[in-house]
Protein backbone atom coordinates (compact mmCIF):
# COMPACT_ATOMS: atom_id res chain seq x y z
CA UNK A 1 0.00 0.00 0.00
CA UNK A 2 1.30 3.52 -1.16
CA UNK A 3 -1.06 4.84 1.78
CA UNK A 4 0.94 7.22 3.95
CA UNK A 5 0.24 9.60 6.91
CA UNK A 6 2.59 11.79 8.95
CA UNK A 7 3.32 13.15 12.81
CA UNK A 8 5.13 16.63 12.99
CA UNK A 9 6.07 16.56 9.56
CA UNK A 10 7.51 13.44 9.02
CA UNK A 11 6.12 10.76 6.96
CA UNK A 12 5.60 7.40 7.54
CA UNK A 13 4.53 4.07 5.14
CA UNK A 14 3.30 1.26 7.90
CA UNK A 15 1.12 2.24 10.48
CA UNK A 16 2.27 -0.31 12.88
CA UNK A 17 4.59 0.86 15.36
CA UNK A 18 6.27 -2.17 17.46
CA UNK A 19 8.27 -2.47 20.81
CA UNK A 20 11.18 -4.13 21.96
CA UNK A 21 10.94 -5.27 25.38
CA UNK A 22 9.71 -9.24 26.51
CA UNK A 23 11.46 -10.80 23.38
CA UNK A 24 13.02 -14.10 24.10
CA UNK A 25 16.27 -12.64 22.46
CA UNK A 26 17.69 -10.01 20.80
CA UNK A 27 17.83 -11.83 17.92
CA UNK A 28 13.75 -12.86 17.81
CA UNK A 29 13.28 -9.16 18.21
CA UNK A 30 15.19 -8.51 15.23
CA UNK A 31 12.98 -10.80 13.19
CA UNK A 32 9.75 -9.43 14.56
CA UNK A 33 10.30 -6.15 13.05
CA UNK A 34 11.42 -7.15 9.73
CA UNK A 35 8.16 -9.63 9.87
CA UNK A 36 5.98 -7.09 11.34
CA UNK A 37 7.23 -3.94 8.45
CA UNK A 38 7.17 -1.24 11.02
CA UNK A 39 9.07 1.87 10.69
CA UNK A 40 8.82 2.94 14.21
CA UNK A 41 10.44 1.21 17.06
CA UNK A 42 10.16 2.30 20.51
CA UNK A 43 12.49 2.10 23.12
CA UNK A 44 12.20 2.25 26.99
CA UNK A 45 15.02 5.19 28.14
CA UNK A 46 15.13 3.87 31.53
CA UNK A 47 15.31 0.10 30.65
CA UNK A 48 18.27 -0.11 28.31
CA UNK A 49 22.41 0.60 28.42
CA UNK A 50 22.87 3.96 27.44
CA UNK A 51 26.70 4.69 28.28
CA UNK A 52 28.70 1.51 29.51
CA UNK A 53 29.56 0.83 25.21
CA UNK A 54 31.34 -2.32 26.76
CA UNK A 55 27.90 -4.39 27.50
CA UNK A 56 25.88 -5.63 24.77
CA UNK A 57 22.15 -3.16 23.94
CA UNK A 58 19.37 -3.99 22.54
CA UNK A 59 20.29 -0.85 20.58
CA UNK A 60 23.33 -2.65 19.09
CA UNK A 61 20.19 -4.65 17.25
CA UNK A 62 18.14 -1.69 15.69
CA UNK A 63 19.31 -0.40 12.18
CA UNK A 64 19.32 2.92 12.65
CA UNK A 65 18.95 3.12 8.77
CA UNK A 66 15.82 1.35 8.36
CA UNK A 67 14.33 2.08 11.64
CA UNK A 68 12.93 5.20 13.49
CA UNK A 69 13.72 4.93 17.29
CA UNK A 70 11.12 6.44 19.14
CA UNK A 71 11.99 6.92 23.46
CA UNK A 72 9.59 6.23 25.85
CA UNK A 73 9.42 6.91 29.34
CA UNK A 74 8.00 4.07 30.51
CA UNK A 75 7.87 3.29 34.56
CA UNK A 76 7.94 7.06 35.40
CA UNK A 77 5.36 7.90 37.87
CA UNK A 78 5.98 11.52 38.46
CA UNK A 79 6.54 14.20 35.87
CA UNK A 80 9.86 15.50 36.83
CA UNK A 81 11.03 11.59 35.99
CA UNK A 82 9.17 11.72 33.07
CA UNK A 83 10.59 15.10 31.61
CA UNK A 84 14.19 13.76 33.43
CA UNK A 85 13.92 10.83 31.15
CA UNK A 86 13.18 12.09 28.15
CA UNK A 87 15.62 14.73 28.15
CA UNK A 88 18.24 11.86 28.93
CA UNK A 89 16.59 9.99 25.07
CA UNK A 90 17.48 13.17 23.54
CA UNK A 91 21.10 14.02 24.71
CA UNK A 92 22.46 10.71 24.32
CA UNK A 93 21.23 10.63 20.72
CA UNK A 94 18.20 9.04 20.53
CA UNK A 95 15.88 11.34 19.27
CA UNK A 96 13.75 14.49 20.35
CA UNK A 97 10.68 12.55 20.01
CA UNK A 98 9.33 10.57 22.85
CA UNK A 99 6.07 8.21 23.66
CA UNK A 100 5.29 9.91 26.77
CA UNK A 101 4.29 7.74 29.88
CA UNK A 102 3.26 9.38 33.35
CA UNK A 103 1.63 6.25 35.23
CA UNK A 104 -0.52 7.09 37.90
CA UNK A 105 -1.32 3.50 39.26
CA UNK A 106 1.12 0.59 39.91
CA UNK A 107 -1.40 -2.19 38.95
CA UNK A 108 -3.05 -1.01 35.99
CA UNK A 109 -0.57 0.85 34.73
CA UNK A 110 -3.21 3.97 33.92
CA UNK A 111 -1.96 6.93 32.61
CA UNK A 112 -2.02 10.12 35.34
CA UNK A 113 -3.81 12.08 33.02
CA UNK A 114 -2.99 15.50 35.29
CA UNK A 115 0.90 14.91 35.06
CA UNK A 116 0.42 13.64 31.57
CA UNK A 117 -0.93 16.72 30.08
CA UNK A 118 1.54 18.93 32.64
CA UNK A 119 4.47 17.06 31.06
CA UNK A 120 3.84 17.51 27.59
CA UNK A 121 3.22 21.27 27.54
CA UNK A 122 6.88 21.21 29.25
CA UNK A 123 8.75 18.97 26.88
CA UNK A 124 6.64 20.50 23.62
CA UNK A 125 8.27 23.91 25.30
CA UNK A 126 11.76 22.81 25.00
CA UNK A 127 11.16 21.42 21.31
CA UNK A 128 9.86 17.63 22.10
CA UNK A 129 7.48 16.00 19.81
CA UNK A 130 5.49 14.16 22.28
CA UNK A 131 3.29 11.07 21.61
CA UNK A 132 1.25 11.04 25.11
CA UNK A 133 0.35 7.87 26.26
CA UNK A 134 -3.35 8.22 27.58
CA UNK A 135 -6.99 6.96 28.28
CA UNK A 136 -9.56 6.86 26.15
CA UNK A 137 -11.15 10.29 27.26
CA UNK A 138 -12.23 13.08 24.62
CA UNK A 139 -11.44 15.78 26.94
CA UNK A 140 -7.67 14.33 27.76
CA UNK A 141 -7.14 14.41 24.40
CA UNK A 142 -8.43 18.00 23.47
CA UNK A 143 -6.29 19.23 26.66
CA UNK A 144 -2.90 17.34 25.42
CA UNK A 145 -3.08 18.65 22.02
CA UNK A 146 -3.70 22.21 23.63
CA UNK A 147 -0.55 21.61 25.49
CA UNK A 148 1.57 20.39 22.37
CA UNK A 149 0.99 16.99 21.67
CA UNK A 150 2.09 16.25 17.84
CA UNK A 151 -0.24 12.86 18.41
CA UNK A 152 -2.59 11.40 20.99
CA UNK A 153 -2.11 8.07 21.92
CA UNK A 154 -5.27 6.42 23.78
CA UNK A 155 -4.61 2.50 25.47
CA UNK A 156 -7.46 0.28 23.85
CA UNK A 157 -7.08 -1.95 27.40
CA UNK A 158 -4.38 -2.13 30.24
CA UNK A 159 -0.61 -2.34 29.20
CA UNK A 160 0.39 -5.64 28.42
CA UNK A 161 -3.26 -7.54 28.83
CA UNK A 162 -4.15 -8.59 25.58
CA UNK A 163 -7.70 -8.10 25.85
CA UNK A 164 -8.25 -5.86 22.94
CA UNK A 165 -10.63 -3.06 22.51
CA UNK A 166 -12.61 -2.84 25.27
CA UNK A 167 -14.02 0.21 25.42
CA UNK A 168 -15.51 0.91 21.72
CA UNK A 169 -18.02 3.61 22.07
CA UNK A 170 -15.19 5.65 23.64
CA UNK A 171 -12.11 5.40 20.55
CA UNK A 172 -15.18 5.94 18.09
CA UNK A 173 -16.19 9.44 19.91
CA UNK A 174 -12.36 10.34 19.68
CA UNK A 175 -11.72 9.28 16.42
CA UNK A 176 -14.91 11.56 15.30
CA UNK A 177 -13.81 14.29 17.05
CA UNK A 178 -10.20 14.83 16.64
CA UNK A 179 -8.89 15.18 13.35
CA UNK A 180 -6.17 18.00 14.06
CA UNK A 181 -3.22 15.37 14.93
CA UNK A 182 -3.19 12.00 14.18
CA UNK A 183 -4.54 9.27 16.65
CA UNK A 184 -2.73 5.89 17.38
CA UNK A 185 -4.09 3.45 19.40
CA UNK A 186 -1.71 2.27 22.00
CA UNK A 187 -1.55 -0.79 24.74
CA UNK A 188 -3.92 -3.68 25.27
CA UNK A 189 -4.00 -5.37 21.72
CA UNK A 190 -3.55 -9.52 21.90
CA UNK A 191 -4.25 -10.45 18.35
CA UNK A 192 -4.39 -9.75 14.50
CA UNK A 193 -8.14 -8.83 14.81
CA UNK A 194 -7.46 -6.18 17.42
CA UNK A 195 -5.11 -4.43 15.04
CA UNK A 196 -7.50 -4.20 12.35
CA UNK A 197 -10.94 -3.77 13.75
CA UNK A 198 -8.84 -0.09 15.51
CA UNK A 199 -7.81 0.66 11.85
CA UNK A 200 -11.20 -0.31 10.51
CA UNK A 201 -12.34 2.31 12.85
CA UNK A 202 -10.08 4.67 11.36
CA UNK A 203 -7.47 5.10 13.81
CA UNK A 204 -4.06 6.47 12.09
CA UNK A 205 -1.93 4.02 13.36
CA UNK A 206 -1.05 1.27 16.80
CA UNK A 207 1.66 0.63 18.66
CA UNK A 208 2.61 -2.66 20.40
CA UNK A 209 4.80 -4.70 22.11
CA UNK A 210 3.35 -7.72 24.28
CA UNK A 211 1.20 -8.98 21.74
CA UNK A 212 3.83 -10.25 19.78
CA UNK A 213 6.75 -10.41 22.04
CA UNK A 214 4.81 -12.97 24.34
CA UNK A 215 2.84 -15.14 21.38
CA UNK A 216 4.15 -18.47 21.11
CA UNK A 217 5.69 -17.81 17.83
CA UNK A 218 6.11 -14.04 18.23
CA UNK A 219 7.54 -13.80 13.82
CA UNK A 220 4.30 -15.20 12.79
CA UNK A 221 2.20 -12.74 14.90
CA UNK A 222 4.70 -9.82 13.77
CA UNK A 223 3.32 -10.68 10.39
CA UNK A 224 -0.06 -11.51 11.47
CA UNK A 225 0.02 -7.87 12.57
CA UNK A 226 1.45 -6.59 9.72
CA UNK A 227 -1.53 -8.34 7.88
CA UNK A 228 -4.41 -7.41 10.00
CA UNK A 229 -3.47 -3.68 10.23
CA UNK A 230 -3.06 -3.62 6.58
CA UNK A 231 -6.67 -5.32 6.11
CA UNK A 232 -7.68 -2.54 8.64
CA UNK A 233 -6.66 -0.05 6.62
CA UNK A 234 -8.23 -0.98 3.24
CA UNK A 235 -11.40 -1.73 4.92
CA UNK A 236 -11.66 1.42 6.34
CA UNK A 237 -10.76 3.34 3.04
CA UNK A 238 -13.17 0.73 1.15
CA UNK A 239 -15.97 1.85 3.10
CA UNK A 240 -18.06 -0.65 5.04
CA UNK A 241 -21.72 -1.78 4.15
CA UNK A 242 -24.58 -0.40 5.55
CA UNK A 243 -25.66 -2.68 8.58
CA UNK A 244 -29.45 -4.01 8.20
CA UNK A 245 -31.66 -5.72 11.02
CA UNK A 246 -33.43 -7.85 8.12
CA UNK A 247 -31.49 -10.09 5.13
CA UNK A 248 -31.28 -8.14 1.76
CA UNK A 249 -31.18 -10.98 -1.25
CA UNK A 250 -27.53 -10.63 -3.06
CA UNK A 251 -28.73 -11.33 -6.00
CA UNK A 252 -30.93 -8.86 -7.72
CA UNK A 253 -34.61 -10.09 -7.97
CA UNK A 254 -35.17 -8.18 -11.41
CA UNK A 255 -34.80 -10.68 -14.32
CA UNK A 256 -35.71 -13.76 -12.29
CA UNK A 257 -37.61 -16.92 -14.23
CA UNK A 258 -40.88 -17.82 -12.93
Amino acid sequence: MSDQFSIAGRTFRSRLMIGTGKYRSFQEMVRCHEASGAEVVTVAVRRVNLTDKSKESMLDYIDRSKYFILPNTAACYTVDDAVRTARLGREVGLSNWVKLEVIGDEKTLYPDVFGLVEATRILAKEGFVVLPYTNDDLITARRLIDAGAAAVMPLAAPIGSGLGIQNHAALRILREQITEVPLIVDAGVGTASDACVALEMGFDGILMNTAVAAAQDAEKMALAMNRGVEAGRLAFLAGRMERKLYASASSPLTGVIR
